[in-house]
């Protein structure tokens, strides 16, 4: 690539402003995501009753209890404001960036999933799938909610990481390298999000006492369902850090127009941290806090292994075809 045209790519970067804006809407999710933990921990789902987006029928609460108010909050923040922020991020991205941008096709992306979230969170309200609910229902609601939300984080967080690109930022300069694999990979990192908010919904329906009792819980076939499966998030979790191998064992080995060794080693040591505050989770039988600091580990590692995917497997065509000549 000339002096001229990469100069060229540099002055068609998004401004720092932009880059900050979407870095900071994706930050501001994962917030959200955090605070609809408290939500689901604290048994706060059913504090606007099944009025959706209205909270008990009313826009102000005259004398709101604590759930009301926890829950108020996150539908305000997460609903009102986030919808705010997504839309605007995709108005700006579409103002600044030339046609075929794929921060274009991301941010739009992230608005479907933001409307979908809201409409997966009013049927859980509506469907009465909150607070203490057991309702076999729950279960699957839940599942889609969870997978939307992670999909939504990966759309914002590619939306990010494109408008950083100073080259192979549109559909018709990127070449797909392995997609089946990265493809495989994502789903089954998705599935381990999905076992542990089960997992979680678990601990918050079936407390347990001790560390024998939950073992007793696991194993005892009067046990829920939620409980006796909880087995299959950290089965799930070690076949997918297979997945994450795979993908470093690529940062590792191939050149490219980035250096991913620092973003792998930063997978690396999210991924380690995510196994000790997994043992730690159960060995102190998931109090908030250390459920809150698992789910932030996580969702900070589904960021990162969002933008090391995209940078391994949607490479500028001229660098690929570089490397083929080779």
């Amino acid at each position: 690539m000339s002096a001229t045209t990469s100069q060229l790519d540099s002055q068609r970067l998004a401004s720092p402003a932009l880059r900050g804006f979407a870095w900071g809407v994706l930050a501001y999710f994962i917030a959200s995501i955090l605070w609809g933990t408290i939500v689901r921990a604290t048994g706060s789902g059913d504090g606007c009753g099944n009025h959706w987006p209205l909270c008990n029928g009313t826009v102000v609460q005259p004398s709101p209890s604590l759930g009301t108010m926890i829950e108020f909050t996150h539908r305000v923040s997460a609903g009102a404001i986030g919808s705010i922020f997504v839309l605007g991020l995709l108005i700006w991205v579409w103002l600044e960036t030339p046609a075929g941008h794929l921060a274009r096709w991301f941010a739009g992306a992230s608005v479907f999933f933001t409307l979908s979230e809201g409409f997966l969170g009013a049927m859980l309200v509506k469907l009465g799938l909150t607070g203490r609910s057991q309702s076999p229902l729950r279960a699957p609601f839940l599942a889609l909610h969870l997978s939307n939300t992670l999909l939504l984080v990966a759309a914002l967080a590619l939306t990010a990481h494109m408008l950083v690109r100073n080259r192979g930022y549109r559909w018709r300069e990127v070449r797909m390298t392995e997609p089946l694999g990265a493809a495989i990979g994502m789903i089954s990192v998705m599935i381990v999000g999905v076992t542990g908010s089960m997992a979680a919904l678990g601990d918050t329906l079936f407390p347990a006492t001790s560390l024998g009792d939950s073992l007793h819980q696991d194993l005892s076939a009067k046990s829920s369902w939620l409980l006796r499966w909880r087995w299959t998030h950290p089965t799930i979790a070690l076949l997918a850090s297979i997945f994450v191998l795979w993908l470093l064992v690529r940062a590792a080995r191939r050149g490219g127009p980035w250096d991913n060794r620092r973003l792998a080693t930063v997978v690396v040591s999210l991924l380690a941290a995510q196994y000790v505050l997994g043992v730690l989770d159960v060995w102190l039988l998931a109090p908030l806090w250390m459920q809150l600091t698992h789910l932030l580990g996580a969702d900070l590692l589904w960021s990162t292994l969002v933008v090391l995917t995209a940078r391994l497997t949607l490479v500028p065509k001229q660098e690929w075809e570089f490397k083929s000549a080779k």
